[in-house]
């Protein structure tokens, strides 16, 4: 839908949708009311409600997927509506055939020799259109094939023989209809052999009218053949069939690519049924590729189906449908492709004049093939004189043939017939690049580009006693890249006077390119480049002096000996998610305007042109406004470098500027071979050019100065002979490691190959890492051409057996190192001859402007004052000075020269982007594991030629190390600790609070104060002192510990964690766990400032820490104050639990040993003992202090009144006692 590029292909999508999706209701209407059929099986009707299922369902997502297509997402729309068309197809296709296929055998002696099977379902008769089998009333052309196992494979691929026929399947009641779809223009011929049987279905038919035609095949080429025979070539011909006839081509030895040029003709083809008919639905054409064999018969190499173009006598033979145009038919040998046949049929009634009134067939014959006809002229090709210029590099990574060695290879150039043959090389493992560079040969191709003839590529080894062994060949199927086109006249004075300037703020982190002006070739730009880092740097560092500065700005500003190479990668790596989010925004807010555009309805075609271009202009703006991002961060300003989330080769086009590499494949692709995988058939590489060019070539580029004829288009070519490079691979990281061992986890270490060079960093191994950062240089020498493939591999360290491949990456560094794009070393984007960012190529960026001036043959450059440079046509801007370690100022035009170099790409005609400082990622692979990523490495690779200064050390990006800390945390006071105890005998509340403390990452070195046992108000008092030693990664943020993981572990496994203190309150119990009451954990690097006082501590410091000042320990070193304990009550909602009077203090290691502190109360430096209150004693240690406050101070009064009470209580008990005695004494009167 998309590649038809109509119009609006998403409202044709949405049309389908919607047509989809009531076509799934009717059905399930349909389907709802034959459901239960009575001589339904139960399979029947459970494949039935299945169906309704699934369809019901889809009809719901059609309906939904129809108000989601968009422009923008037709795509992904468009990959969701082939799954559904998938789904119905295999819905419709039956678990079991309830009509049995129809087989037609063709029987010789009563033995079955082929046969064909045809589906009963694409047969099958309905009144209703669509619901008819797709072949039902129509004349098919059947192919027999041979039956069991002789049909599979290559020896079955053959046609046994070919039928025309009609089939019809339907119920008794429709038979009226079966001749619907016959010819018209028949008798039926009644059976007479009794009157009372019934003369329906006829036995056979007469046809009165029949048409007479001629066909006309015109063969002109074939390409891209299947290779027959061993030497990678075939000897073929073609055998055209059309209705009972079939005739062949002449057979043209060794090509891939066979030019026939011939003209078959079918006289007297008789065909039946209505003229009308013919012209619309003429038969097939089967034309086969044959391969010839001295021996043995004809090979079979593909096969492929034409329809004719039909003239019939009352039409006249003219354009635009005559003469038919020559097309491509792709040919296939089983299933897979094998070439196309590039050729035009034609078929021509003879009408009652005969064949006089039928366009001549006027080519001559031709006298060296015999009565053979050419192609006529109106069909054939246009043809022109091209010269075919190759440049013939060198041969790359050879393999053994039949066993032996490659020694003597040569390369054979083949085009329409003629070629050219390279120089012999006399000693492959010496020297694998070619004598003579450049060589050529005149060829006829069409004028039309659509048509040339694919170039083949083969290589031989020449052996003894005269013999040749073909090691592999290479079609290059597609001349287009190579064809040079002369430049425009009017472009090829660009050198007029008069200048253009282009401000650039190299500020601008976000891509910016695109909203750059344009510039013409015959135009002049001023190229401004803003104040260098160095004097920004200066102008900080005044402020500073300055003092009035605020303590953000002093926070946010690194300092320059804390910058290192690890500070620009992670610099960078910002930057790069930072724009991989703005595309994201930029394409949702497209996507907005669209569903916009959508629903006020499609207008005038006018204004939706207005709205196409409304959301450019708003691009635009988004990038102008772009860059004003960062700034509002305030971000400190590091050098940055480029991160390629892909491999360099992607980016820069495989840096294929001027030299090609092309893959040599193994001659004859045995058919047990097809399944074989690209990789496996390659056997070498060739690499050089070609350069096609119309003769003859305009003067002005032959009489160009410094034109040498020797090396015709390919001018300036460094030479061939081997050069020594130093080659520096750096490897920082690698990322997503496949794991190789049982715990899931991989050992990784590097290893390098280049040439005869084999590094293993077998003792460096990283332990149970799958994203291990290396941070490792290597230097290695080596001599290009016979060592330039470089490949970097991660193995799996195993203390047992051998290490085990986990994925190897393979650069070619020779078309990186003669690369136009400067792959040698990466120009960064400052120049600075000292800190983090130091110029690491030998030639300065003045010395580079004026090699790539030479070389490309650009007027300049020309330094002027005011810090100017004039290059060709473009003029540059830039500071002129540089400040050196000591801080002295010097004059340079470095600066200048850099700028040139970063915007190369707009220097007219020789221009083009050169490579900036950069890492790359790339994808790790595995052989075993073909096509599966097992990894991604990000690496670099500078080379330096040995003939020149050598560079300087390697930049170190060894990873960084962590710094000894040691953080002090003293626990003075808790307060209003919420109380969890009751008391046994009084029923109040109260807690027996301690506090405890660790480091996230270090839970087993957890810390506890002493406990303050009976706290009746939450007040706890404690002065006690934690302390926890950590290693600390500055630049990162995080605390790295190593431990082991088991105790079955071999070595110890590093960890990064971030840097988070945790406080925890807690109750104690003697017989139960203690409870968990409160929590705290604190960033070090950004935690709320504690409160003064208690009070002021709130719950604030802890849900608001957006608009609260934040502290960093690493900058403040030592803190005091209140942070409020938090849990989570029974509605999950956050509540205070207590607050903690706490004093942070941070030293590193060689201040923590020169002041030394004791742990808890001890000494050195102890802290003086809490002053509890004495109701904290516990009853069962001290019991009389305990009643003396727990009883005598509250329960004063209560015992005073209980004690008198006794007493009444006793005096009266005392009185009723003694009252009866003394009652009776009275009376008796004693």
């Amino acid at each position: 839908m998309i590649k038809t590029e109509k119009p609006h292909p998403e409202r044709r999508l949405r049309g389908v949708l919607e047509e989809l999706s009531s076509g799934c209701l009717h059905f399930v209407t349909l389907a709802d009311k034959d459901q239960h059929h009575s001589s339904r099986t139960r399979l029947d009707r459970e494949r039935l409600k299945s169906c309704m299922r699934e369809l019901e369902n889809m009809g719901q997502q059609a309906t939904t997927l129809r108000s989601q297509v968009k422009k923008n997402t037709m795509k992904d729309k468009l990959k969701l509506v082939q799954n559904f068309l998938q789904k119905l197809r295999f819905l419709a296709d039956e678990p079991q055939h309830t009509i049995p296929d129809v087989f037609i055998w063709m029987l010789s002696n009563n033995k079955r020799i082929a046969y064909a099977r045809v589906p009963s379902k694409d047969i099958l008769y309905s009144i209703v259109d669509e619901e008819m089998g797709k072949d039902c009333a129509k004349v098919k052309t059947i192919f027999l094939k041979l039956p069991g196992k002789r049909g599979f494979g290559p020896a079955g691929w053959t046609v046994q023989a070919k039928m025309e026929i009609y089939l019809w399947l339907g119920l008794n009641k429709q038979r009226k209809d079966f001749l619907s779809g016959l010819p018209c223009g028949f008798e039926e011929k009644k059976s007479a052999r009794g009157q009372n049987l019934p003369s329906f279905p006829p036995i056979s038919l007469l046809y009165t009218k029949k048409q007479v035609f001629q066909l006309r095949a015109h063969m002109y080429q074939a390409r891209s053949l299947f290779a027959a025979d061993s030497s990678g070539l075939s000897d073929p011909f073609a055998r055209v069939f059309f209705i009972s006839q079939s005739q062949c081509t002449e057979v043209l030895n060794e090509t891939l690519c066979p030019t026939w040029d011939q003209l078959l003709v079918f006289d007297n083809v008789e065909l039946y049924g209505e003229a009308h008919e013919m012209r619309d639905d003429p038969p097939i054409i089967v034309i086969e590729i044959y391969d010839q064999d001295t021996v043995g018969k004809a090979d079979f190499m593909g096969r492929t189906f034409a329809k004719p173009v039909v003239k019939m006598s009352d039409e006249q033979y003219c354009p635009p449908r005559f003469p038919p145009q020559l097309e491509y038919y792709q040919i296939y040998r089983g299933n897979s492709t094998a070439g196309d046949l590039l050729a035009a049929f034609e078929l021509l009634q003879i009408g009652p004049g005969g064949k006089s009134d039928l366009p001549p067939i006027d080519g001559p014959t031709d006298m060296d093939r015999g009565p053979i006809l050419p192609v006529p002229l109106g069909i054939r090709p246009v043809l022109s004189k091209y010269r075919v210029e190759v440049l013939f590099w060198g041969l790359r990574d050879l393999k053994r043939v039949n066993l032996a060695q490659v020694d003597r290879p040569r390369v054979d150039i083949e085009c329409a017939g003629k070629g050219v043959q390279s120089a012999l090389i006399q000693n492959y493992k010496k020297n694998p690049n070619f004598s003579t560079l450049v060589k050529w040969f005149e060829v006829d191709l069409p004028e039309n580009e659509l048509l040339h003839p694919p170039l083949n590529i083969r290589v031989v080894d020449c052996r003894a006693f005269g013999r040749y062994t073909l090691v592999g060949s290479h079609a290059v199927s597609s001349l287009r890249k190579f064809i040079y086109r002369p430049p425009d006249k009017k472009a090829q004075h660009w050198n007029m006077t008069g200048e253009i300037v282009v401000n650039m703020e190299p500020e601008v982190p976000i891509k910016k390119m695109e909203t750059m002006v344009k510039l013409e070739a015959n135009s002049d730009a001023v190229v401004k480049v803003d104040v260098s880092e160095e004097e920004k740097e200066r102008k900080k560092k005044k402020k500073k002096g300055g003092g009035g500065v605020g303590e953000e700005v002093e926070e946010e500003e690194p300092d320059d000996s804390m910058l290192d190479w690890w500070s620009k990668y992670f610099a960078s790596i910002e930057t790069m998610k930072e724009k991989l989010r703005q595309q994201e925004a930029a394409a949702a807010e497209a996507e907005e305007k669209e569903e916009m555009e959508m629903a006020e309805g499609s207008k005038a075609q006018a204004k939706n042109k207005e709205k196409s271009k409304a959301p450019k202009d708003d691009k635009k703006k988004k990038q102008q406004s772009a860059p004003e991002l960062p700034e509002k961060k305030n971000k400190p300003r590091i050098d940055e470098l480029k991160v390629f989330n892909k491999e360099l080769e992607t980016e820069f086009d495989n840096f294929e500027d001027w030299l090609h590499t092309f893959n040599l494949l193994r001659g004859k692709i045995g058919d047990n071979d097809d399944n074989a995988t690209e990789e496996e058939r390659i056997v070498g590489r060739f690499k050089g050019s070609i350069c096609v060019y119309k003769m003859p070539l305009p003067d002005d580029i032959t009489k160009e100065a410094g034109y040498d004829p020797n090396f015709g288009m390919f001018q300036g070519i460094p030479s061939n002979d081997p050069i020594n490079v130093l080659v520096r691979v750096y490897v920082v990281r690698a990322t997503d490691l496949h794991p190789a061992d049982i715990n899931g986890k991989a050992d990784p270490y590097i290893a390098i190959r280049l040439g005869k060079t084999d590094i293993k960093d077998k003792e460096n191994y990283i332990s149970k890492q799958l994203n291990p950062v290396f941070g490792k240089s290597f230097d290695i020498e080596a001599t290009f051409p016979m060592e330039s493939m470089l490949t970097v591999a991660v193995y799996d360290w195993d203390l047992v057996g051998t290490d085990d491949l986990i994925g190897e990456t393979k650069i070619d560094l020779e078309n990186r190192y003669y690369s136009k794009h400067r792959a040698t070393c990466g120009v960064s984007q400052n120049y600075s001859i000292h800190g983090y960012n130091t110029w690491r190529d030998p030639m300065k960026p003045s010395q580079i402007l004026s090699k790539l001036c030479k070389d490309g043959k650009v007027d300049g450059p020309h330094y002027g004052p005011g810090g100017r440079v004039k290059v060709a046509n473009r003029v540059f801007t830039g500071p002129t000075e540089i400040e050196d370690e000591n801080g002295q100022k010097k004059q340079t035009d470095e600066h200048l020269a850099l700028a040139a170099l970063r915007h190369w790409e707009d220097i007219p005609w020789a221009g083009c982007k050169l490579v900036p400082e950069h890492v790359e990622t790339r994808p790790l692979l595995n052989p075993d594991k073909p096509g599966i990523e097992q990894g991604r490495l990000e690496m670099w690779v500078d080379m330096f030629p040995m003939d020149m200064p050598a560079p300087g050390p390697a930049i170190d990006i060894s990873p960084r190390k962590p710094k000894k800390y040691e953080l002090r945390v003293i626990v003075w006071n808790t307060d209003e600790v919420i109380l969890e105890d009751d008391d046994y005998f009084t029923g109040e509340k109260s807690s027996d609070i301690f506090v405890r403390g660790w480091l996230k990452g270090q839970q087993e070195d957890k810390q506890d104060t002493d406990v303050h046992y009976h706290s009746l108000t939450g007040e706890g008092n404690f002065n006690w002192r934690y302390i926890f030693p950590f290693d600390y990664l500055m630049a990162e943020e995080k605390i790295v510990i190593s431990k082991k993981e088991s105790m079955f572990s071999w070595d110890e496994t590093e960890y990064k964690i971030p840097a988070r203190l945790t406080l925890q309150v807690w109750d104690a119990d003697h017989f139960s766990a203690d409870d968990f009451l409160g929590a705290i954990e604190l960033d070090l690097n950004r935690f709320p400032r504690g409160a003064k006082t208690s009070k002021l501590c709130s719950l604030e410091m802890v849900t608001n820490e957006a608009e609260l000042p934040m502290i960093s320990i690493f900058k403040q070193k030592r803190v005091k104050g209140w942070w409020p304990f938090v849990a989570r009550d029974e509605n999950d909602e956050l509540e205070i639990t207590g607050k903690v009077e706490a004093e942070l203090h941070l030293l590193t290691a060689e201040e923590a040993e020169k002041s030394p502190a004791g742990l808890a109360r001890n000494e050195p430096d102890p802290l003086e003992k809490p002053n509890r209150p004495d109701t904290s004693f516990i009853w069962f240690l001290n019991p009389l202090k305990s009643i003396k406050y727990l009883i005598c101070t509250r329960y004063k009064w209560l015992i005073i009144k209980i004690v008198l009470a006794l007493l009444l209580l006793v005096m009266v008990a005392l009185f009723l006692y003694s009252m009866p005695g003394y009652m009776v004494k009275k009376l008796l009167g004693a």
